[in-house]
């Protein structure tokens, strides 16, 4: 009885969670960053596809409670991309986004880089965020594979350029004590990887500015392709990836210059990476879901924002659009 009270009745396609609030959005996220996902089964991921099939046609077992249907669709959207129906590559995925992204973020933020190093890292890391945004991104129009390439070689090009600018500016700046250099140094990734992220972002989803993306009435159907609402999309995920990597590059270093000052840390120099990488995941974790939920993922917008021929083509006063993750 409990249960059935904390759980509201489901709604196939809908969030469990008020997604007009961020409290909401934020619980709606952490359900779909879960990464006990990714040890889901083909078997249970097929049942849970079939469970919301049956919901869909009115063909549901009896029996079946709204726990079971949000669990399924929770699974279903963790793994399947809402666009295409397809699986989405398990590090690519934003349950699979901490776990795999982790081991990145600790090499960007070791101590005492070299320029090698700082450009391996740096294109470890928007290769992997190019990717991640390429299979979330808003797919109800084609992307050519010389547009994702562009993107690609464009992120990594200028996470490379600041990271390696910044870095040899510092080295040079002979006022800076050794330790204020230091601090500097490991702060050095975020404007790295938070300029890099636009870049990504615009020019990995670049066409859809061009050909417009797909807006939803109230029941779900397409009533036009709007660039207005593709340039909304972008900019809330762009921003999005500008306030991620904010606490993930910044609480990290101001954290372990604390820590390797105590002198059990200064007497077992071995425990500092576990350390570190424990701070860079715990960061991670938490940063994850509270960027994402800045904005709904089927974001709204007012008809009358949008192109002339979309307001023709219905009688809704807000349509509904995918803006991708």
């Amino acid at each position: 009885m409990a249960e059935s009270a904390a759980c509201p009745a489901f709604q196939l396609g809908r969030s469990r969670y008020d997604q007009s609030s961020f409290l909401g959005r934020l619980r709606h996220f952490v359900d779909i960053i879960d990464p006990s996902t990714l040890f889901v089964s083909e078997i249970r991921l097929k049942e849970c596809i079939k469970l919301l099939d049956d919901y869909k046609h009115g063909m549901l077992p009896p029996g079946v409670s709204d726990v079971q249907l949000w669990e399924a669709q929770k699974i279903k959207q963790a793994i399947i991309h809402p666009d295409t129906g397809e699986k989405i590559f398990m590090p690519f995925r934003m349950s699979g986004y901490v776990p795999f992204g982790t081991p990145i973020v600790i090499g960007l933020l070791l101590p005492n880089q070299t320029v090698v190093s700082t450009i391996i890292w740096q294109w470890l890391n928007q290769s992997h965020n190019a990717c991640v945004n390429y299979a979330n991104r808003n797919a109800t129009k084609p992307t050519p594979t010389s547009k994702f390439l562009q993107g690609y070689v464009g992120a990594v090009t200028s996470a490379v350029s600041i990271a390696v600018g910044l870095n040899v500016l510092i080295q040079k700046a002979n006022k800076l004590s050794p330790a204020t250099r230091m601090i500097i140094q490991r702060l050095v990734p975020f404007p790295a990887v938070a300029s890099a992220n636009i870049c990504n972002v615009g020019l990995m989803r670049h066409n859809e500015l061009s050909e417009g993306i797909d807006v939803l009435d109230n029941n779900g159907n397409v009533v036009g392709s709007s660039k207005i609402a593709a340039r909304h999309a972008i900019m809330e995920t762009a921003f999005t990836r500008v306030v991620l990597p904010m606490p993930i590059f910044v609480l990290p270093p101001i954290i372990m210059s604390y820590l390797e000052r105590l002198r059990f840390l200064q007497s077992n120099r071995r425990l500092l990476l576990p350390i570190h990488s424990f701070v860079c995941l715990v960061t991670f974790g938490l940063s994850l879901p509270v960027a994402i939920s800045l904005f709904p993922q089927m974001s709204q917008i007012e008809v009358s924002r949008l192109e002339p021929e979309i307001a023709m083509a219905t009688d809704c006063k807000v349509v509904t659009y995918n803006k991708g993750l």
